[in-house]
């Protein structure tokens, strides 16, 4: 798990439990820079790296919405391309998704309908932002029509990683989207998983306690 450098930096400190908190997710196939545009925002620089992550990460990030103090953490899917296995912890309790796919790559482009299609089982209501990456290798594709957001109504940004172009931007509307959505949102699937919770831990004080009967305690032998 990776901590990734706080901004900006004239933030001031803030006490624990007095921020909000929001949890944003990022979708994608292997290799689109999810990453990398992780890392341009919150280290702000970028290091090109040809090899996949291969454990979830998550970054975390302190910022300000409307004078508010936010603490924000960032899941990267770490290149998981198996739409099916991803675990619905991944989703558990997020208040925003970025899905980004790859302009030079046009099946990352067709798979944002299964990335889509998965995230909308988890998570119905969130907002979810989509990304065309990588616009510095051919600037030629800003002036293409991606018909997938307008599809669904969803906000559609041009980025790069490589040389940062929109990327605050689009963290930052992002995390304002998130803290929006969890201010006013009584999301149905958060009810849900939250009675489960309870549910599961009601058994497991159940079982201890069954435990705790099964085995009384040993009489000391008689002399």
């Amino acid at each position: 798990m990776a901590e990734a450098a706080e901004q900006p930096q004239d933030e001031a400190p803030v006490e624990a439990g007095a921020e909000e908190a929001v949890k944003i997710i990022c979708l994608g196939d292997s290799a689109v820079g999810k990453s990398k545009l992780l890392e341009r925002f919150l280290l702000d620089g970028f290091r090109p790296q040809q090899l996949s992550t291969f454990a979830l990460t998550l970054y975390r990030h302190r910022a300000r919405v409307d004078g508010k103090a936010v603490l924000v953490d960032f899941w990267d899917t770490a290149g998981q391309e198996r739409f099916q296995s991803m675990h619905a912890s991944y989703y558990h309790k997020a208040h925003a998704c970025i899905m980004v796919f790859d302009v030079q790559r046009k099946v990352t482009y067709k798979n944002l309908n299964n990335w889509y299609k998965e995230l909308r089982e988890f998570r119905p209501e969130i907002p979810c932002i989509v990304v065309a990456n990588k616009i510095d290798a051919d600037m030629k594709m800003t002036q293409k029509s991606f018909n997938f957001a307008r599809k669904f109504s969803l906000p559609f940004y041009f980025v790069s990683a490589a040389d940062g172009t929109n990327v605050v931007k689009l963290f930052n509307d992002a995390i304002k989207l998130a803290v929006t959505y969890k201010q006013n949102s009584g999301d149905f699937m958060d009810e849900v998983m939250q009675e489960l919770e309870s549910f599961d831990l009601e058994k497991k004080s159940e079982n201890l306690s069954d435990q705790e009967e099964s085995f009384p305690e040993e009489k000391p032998p008689s002399s």
